[in-house]
């Protein structure tokens, strides 16, 4: 072999030698990439969207309907009104929707604050729900990443429900618009629900009948990641007063008083002796909301507020235990249980698989905004207060969540009533900083301005992209109907709600009376 031949062979042998390798490495890392960045890398490749999805998804990254839903949530931010009194809050989203082409139904299942807005009509219908309650005692200044109250002791929305009613609002929106220029068949919702944090509405709107033809419900959370979960999460809930009737006295001459308060303070003290033999999942929690009104008299009336929490099928036995608490300690002190008042009661969230499959890929579809320079600089600063690691905002996707097996404690919502009468799925979407704590003021700080747009924003265009392929494929409607139907044939749905029951629409009436007006002085 010539000099000029090997050369041209070494050549000619390293080239395929840098090919074989080079093609190797690439495949090595496409398959090393997670779901989302997978999807990414094939969006990036070819882009090929059906013409009503990309209608959703290029009417909500306008800058002006950005800026319009931004401005809402921020709103109502400000409002920070209490479950059941969230009359401003409802009414902007309300008026928001009926604007847009409605038609808003008000006081919906006994609530003045919650409503039921429709557009469209025959199937499929798909509902979207959206809060707007805040949490007490949660008063502080937007983007601000130290604990700095706005009004001391005020309410403040502490779980992001300002951002989730106006990211479902926009989304609707959105999908209406598309029903219009497509000429799509079927009808979109919007549930104003009311009182998330107390857990009230949801179950008296299914027990209304509000829920009865809804093929598909999309929930949605504010959150620090973007992602989405199925199967069965949280805790099942009873929220219940307690009062008891004694009989009033002068402290010099108690005997002949009977002590509502001496009631409560045993019916707690059993509950407490009794903590030893729950299951791990059981939870207690528990204010005494009247108790006298000075110390030298006896009591005639008092009163205790109890979270009790466990399984679906465990939470109505523990009720009944803590019952019967509250019956010996009337007994022991010779008052009346005057009356036991169940506020709510809720069961577990059952999540679709094959819905929270549909929102995994609009979710990716979508992707996390872009966060600037001065929401980095936010978040790191926040983070560095609350002791976390340093990271900013989210950089990534978030996997689809499978079930984790048994939960020890966790929270409680009231969409678990819905998720056991029509198939439902939650998309949680960014604008929280991670580390950022729930029900906390570190939360409050990021609910409002530029991230909490962002983030809403992004969850609107998930939701009104699943809305739309709800809408134009029914095959993915039909995967996500067999699936409920096959699971309530082991899960029928049974409400826990006594029959007497009602909305306590008097629950925080006192304390927005309080704070409504010193929040309506503000300037935002």
């Amino acid at each position: 072999m010539t000099k000029k031949l090997r050369v041209r062979f070494n050549e000619s042998f390293y080239f395929s030698i840098f090919v074989f390798f080079g093609l190797s490495f690439i495949v090595a890392s496409l398959s090393s990439l997670s779901f989302a960045e997978k999807a990414s890398f094939q969006a990036k490749k070819e882009i090929k969207l059906e013409k009503e999805k990309k209608f959703v998804l290029d009417w909500l990254s306008q800058p002006q309907i950005i800026e319009k839903f931004g401005h809402i949530s921020d709103t109502i931010w400000g409002y920070a009104e209490l479950g059941l009194q969230e009359y401003k809050s409802s009414a902007l989203l309300a008026r928001t929707l009926e604007e847009a082409g409605f038609t808003v139904e008000r006081g919906v299942a006994g609530m003045p604050t919650a409503f039921v807005a429709s557009y469209g009509s025959g199937k499929p219908i798909i509902a979207i729900l959206g809060e707007y309650d805040a949490l007490p005692m949660l008063s502080q200044k937007g983007r601000v990443p130290k604990q700095e109250p706005l009004i001391p002791g005020a309410p403040g929305h502490g779980c992001g429900h300002n951002a989730m009613g106006t990211a479902a609002t926009a989304a609707a929106i959105a999908v209406k618009e598309a029903m219009v220029k497509f000429n799509l068949k079927g009808t979109i919702r919007v549930y104003g629900s009311p009182a998330e944090e107390t857990l009230i509405s949801r179950p008296y709107m299914v027990r209304a009948g509000l829920f009865k033809e809804v093929d598909v419900v999309i929930d949605n959370h504010s959150s620090s990641d973007f992602g989405t979960d199925y199967g069965v999460s949280g805790n099942a809930l009873f929220s219940v007063i307690f009062t008891f009737k004694g009989k009033t006295a002068h402290g010099a001459s108690a005997w002949f008083g009977r002590s509502a308060l001496d009631a409560v303070e045993l019916m707690n003290i059993a509950a407490n002796y009794f903590r030893e033999h729950l299951n791990l999942g059981h939870r207690l929690h528990y204010v005494i909301t009247a108790g006298g009104e000075a110390p030298n008299v006896v009591p005639d009336k008092a009163s205790v507020w109890y979270y009790i929490r466990n399984s679906d099928e465990r939470v109505e036995d523990m009720f009944q235990k803590i019952v019967n608490c509250a019956k010996a300690a009337a007994l022991a002190t010779e008052t009346e249980l005057a009356e036991i008042r169940v506020l709510s009661a809720v069961h577990q969230r059952h999540a679709n698989k094959a819905l929270a499959e549909l929102f995994q890929r609009n979710i990716e579809l979508v992707g996390l905004p872009q966060w600037s320079e001065e929401e980095e600089a936010f978040a790191r600063a926040l983070q560095k207060e609350l002791g976390v690691e340093e990271r900013g905002m989210p950089k990534k996707i978030s996997p689809l969540r499978e079930p984790r097996g048994i939960e020890i404690g966790g929270g409680s919502s009231d969409v678990g009533d819905v998720s056991l009468v029509a198939p439902l799925a939650t998309i949680r979407f960014p604008g929280q900083v991670p580390g950022a704590i729930g029900h906390h003021w570190s939360s409050v700080a990021c609910n409002y301005g530029s991230t909490a747009w962002k983030g809403l924003n992004a969850g609107a265009k998930a939701m009104a992209a699943s809305a739309i392929d709800l809408l134009i494929k029914p095959q993915e409607l039909k995967k996500i109907r067999d699936e409920f139907e096959a699971y309530t044939k082991t899960r029928p749905y049974k409400s826990f709600l006594p029959p007497e029951a009602q909305p306590p629409l008097d629950l925080n009436e006192e304390l927005m009376k309080k704070w409504r007006p010193l929040l309506e002085k503000i300037t935002f």
